[in-house]
């Protein structure tokens, strides 16, 4: 009796195991039969949401592989920078590390330092050279530092805009995605109302499937929306994140040019 019984369990327990299955299955089957079995307006929503969220995908692994670079990047750019004797020196290595803002920076306030000491020089020669030379042996200045600030600023926004690129992307489908689906569930509400009213019953076999079908799209909206909301959240953080050490390396150099050439 007891290995009868204990058969009989284990047969109970495998059934319920495959009822389970079998349920999770059905279930499965019945989301891609509501899918395939969509009204033209819920198919149409549905492939607007489909390419907005492949589309925010894409963007989203972009700008995290690139964010990832710009970071690796701007922090052994640092360590050159804070270890180099010459801004010659650092010159060298800005195209191997171009990934990182911090290198637009440096060389818009490279350029235009180098303009100004040029002319400097210049101006010091035509007076050597001159009846009563003056002493021409000072180190180079400076005419503005006010200039090199100015030019370290416009820099300062290219490097921003460059990181923003391609976020509004995902703002926007944080926004109207989950209108799109709304949409679409307001316009399958109605036809399955339409339906209820041609064929004059209300039984829930003939108002469910209507009801499902403009539901979905809804679903699809919010799966739409949540990642591109949490995405742009997040890299915008991470662009404030570079501005800010964007301003920190403007005012590091603007300290060591007033050091060295004013």
């Amino acid at each position: 009796m007891r290995t009868i019984g204990s058969s009989y369990l284990a047969l109970l327990l495998q059934g319920q195991g495959g009822a389970g299955a079998s349920s999770s299955r059905t279930d499965a089957g019945t989301f891609l039969n509501l899918v395939a079995s969509a009204t033209p307006v819920s198919a149409a929503v549905l492939a607007i949401l489909t390419m907005l969220s492949v589309a925010c995908w894409s963007i989203i692994f972009y700008k995290l592989w690139v964010f990832r670079r710009s970071h690796r990047h701007s922090v052994n750019f640092l360590d050159v920078f804070r270890r180099s004797n010459k801004f010659s020196e650092v010159q060298a290595v800005c195209r191997s590390l171009g990934e990182s803002p911090l290198v637009g920076l440096f060389q818009a306030g490279y350029a235009e330092l180098t303009a100004q000491l040029r002319q400097t020089s210049a101006v010091d020669t035509a007076e050597t050279q001159a009846p009563n030379p003056k002493a021409a042996a000072n180190r180079p200045t400076l005419k503005s530092l006010t200039a090199v600030d100015r030019a370290l600023m416009r820099a300062s926004v290219v490097e921003v805009n460059k990181l923003e690129k391609r976020l509004p992307f995902l703002a926007t489908t944080a926004s109207i995605a989950p209108f799109v689906g709304l949409f679409g569930t307001v316009v399958g509400i109605m036809m399955a109302f339409q339906g209820i009213g041609a064929t004059g019953s209300t039984n829930l076999s003939v108002v469910a499937p209507g009801i499902a079908d403009a539901l979905i799209a809804t679903a699809a909206g919010l799966v739409a929306a949540i990642p591109a909301v949490v995405a742009y959240n997040h890299l915008t953080n991470r662009v404030r994140l570079f501005a800010a050490e964007m301003d920190d390396f403007a005012m590091e150099f603007l300290n060591i040019a007033e050091r060295n050439f004013t």
